[in-house]
């Protein structure tokens, strides 16, 4: 995600700041591992020694509130993968939005503030940024 968020900056010449809480989700004993040869070891789709989902969300919801203590006023861009877009939005929106139900697009972009001492998810899965211009 590094590498993406450093693209990104590119053209926004903004600080980067790599931020523990926000590293992918560990999936144990498969991790590294491609989808065929996942499948064929754990067909089942239970990964010994995967992170698990409660500590998975209290990581990155933590990392939202340092951001949100440090940047009180400002905007953050958050460059993560899905599963921790998934955690953040499924905590967010009291599970209404989760990864059984809510499949993520590819480099969308979700938008999310703090405003009334909650979290509210303005929008999400957004992909106009991925079009091309017609002209």
């Amino acid at each position: 995600m590094k590498q993406t968020a450093e693209i990104i900056n590119k053209y926004l010449h903004l600080p980067l700041e790599v931020m523990e809480e926000f590293i992918e989700r560990s999936f144990g004993d498969a991790e590294g591992m491609t989808v065929e040869e996942r499948m064929s070891a754990y067909p089942d789709k239970e990964y010994p020694n995967q992170e698990d989902r409660l500590s998975l969300e209290k990581r990155v919801m933590d990392g939202l509130l340092k951001i949100n203590h440090k940047y009180k006023t400002g905007k953050v861009l958050l460059v993560a993968h899905g599963a921790v877009i998934h955690s953040i939005l499924s905590s967010i929106s009291d599970e209404d939005i989760n990864i059984g139900k809510t499949p993520l697009l590819n480099a969308c972009i979700s938008n999310i503030q703090f405003h009334d001492e909650k979290w509210k998810i303005r929008d999400f899965n957004q992909v106009a940024h991925l079009m091309k211009e017609k002209r």
